[in-house]
């Protein structure tokens, strides 16, 4: 019994011990800076599909490297090229149409100017020919009144002359009026035909919209980079269906990754975008990442199952996202870090 008691009071003296050093080690925990552990997140594009064909070629593999613009997947494009074959013989003789159209309305102008020009000279001639039959009235009627001092044959003439000359008022004055009316149908016939060929090249810009159209859906048939990186996957296989609006493959650029970690409110307010944090990786002990906040979440979450936070006791957080520069590519999608807030007061 005596030998049991020494053994009790170091057992309690080692639990005392212990305790007092978690409680330290909390304490020390909760005063430090802010910090949570996360995931490692590459940060890419996810490609996808906008119509709906087969897989016709892979150009590259999982892994490669690419350059933007690199053909990543290539689809059956016979339909979307049937269509833009369509659509861009329609636009050829709708543009033939068009420049037909457009030159008839210069040939009825043209006509319909002639026609204008040719009422103008009738007006003048009737006009001329108005001006000389006021003349010879006039000189009829000074013979008439010369009475038998004018020769019988001089008074004759000039009545002759005289009558003549409103003959050709009148007949002038008619082809005037003629002619006139010619205009009017020319200009009438200027006036359609010109709005023929302007519909005639609204129809050519709707076709020249379709061909634009159906271009773009022949160029959908080849899935580029959007940007220069890595090829992280491929969810296709040459044959298999590719629907609209799936996603097809997913390019990453290797050199900056992103990590999400949570902070409870006690500390969100040293959380802010731009300030400078610390990231470190279990397979690289001692080797600290500089990272950037880019992202505080504005709403508060519930504290996930597999994210640790410095303290327990707040079961909402806020999720914060910092990005790593990533040039050695040492830091890989999945892998579990812990994200230090520095000082930024």
């Amino acid at each position: 019994m005596k030998r049991v008691v020494p053994v009790v009071i170091v057992v309690a003296l080692a639990l005392t011990g212990v305790i007092a050093w978690r409680i330290r080690a909390q304490q020390a925990e909760l005063e430090g800076p802010p910090r949570g552990s996360g995931v490692v997140e590459s940060e890419g594009a996810d490609l996808s599909a906008r119509l709906g064909a087969r897989v016709t070629a892979l150009p590259v593999t999982e892994g490669a490297t690419v350059e933007a613009g690199a053909v990543l997947l290539e689809l059956d494009c016979a339909e979307p090229e049937a269509r833009l074959a369509e659509a861009t013989a329609r636009l050829e003789g709708a543009r033939a149409q068009a420049e037909a159209a457009g030159a008839s309305a210069v040939a009825a102008e043209r006509n319909s100017q002639a026609a204008r020009a040719s009422v103008g000279a009738a007006g003048a001639q009737a006009s001329a020919l108005g001006q000389q039959q006021s003349v010879a009235a006039r000189e009829a009627e000074r013979v008439a009144s010369m009475g038998e001092h004018a020769a019988l044959s001089r008074r004759d003439q000039a009545q002759a002359a005289a009558a003549g000359l409103e003959d050709q008022v009148r007949a002038a004055r008619a082809s005037r009026a003629a002619r006139s009316r010619q205009a009017a149908a020319a200009r009438s016939q200027a006036e359609a035909a010109g709005s023929a060929a302007t519909a005639a090249q609204r129809g050519v810009e709707a076709l020249e919209a379709v061909v634009r159209a159906a271009q773009l859906m022949v160029d959908e048939c080849r899935i580029v980079a959007p940007r220069a990186g890595v090829v992280e996957r491929v969810y296709y296989e040459v044959g298999e269906l590719v629907t609209p609006g799936a996603v097809v493959a997913r390019v990453v650029e290797p050199a900056f990754v992103r990590a999400t970690f949570y902070l409870p409110n006690a500390d969100i307010a040293a959380a802010r975008v731009g300030v400078a944090a610390r990231v470190e990786a279990d397979p690289y002990p001692g080797r600290v990442f500089d990272a950037t906040v880019r992202r505080v979440g504005l709403e508060a979450e519930f504290t996930p199952r597999n994210i640790q936070t410095r303290s327990d006791r707040d079961r909402l957080v806020y999720p914060i996202e910092v990005r790593v520069p990533n040039d050695e590519g040492l830091l890989r999608a999945g892998m579990p870090v812990t994200v230090t807030l520095e000082d930024a007061s």
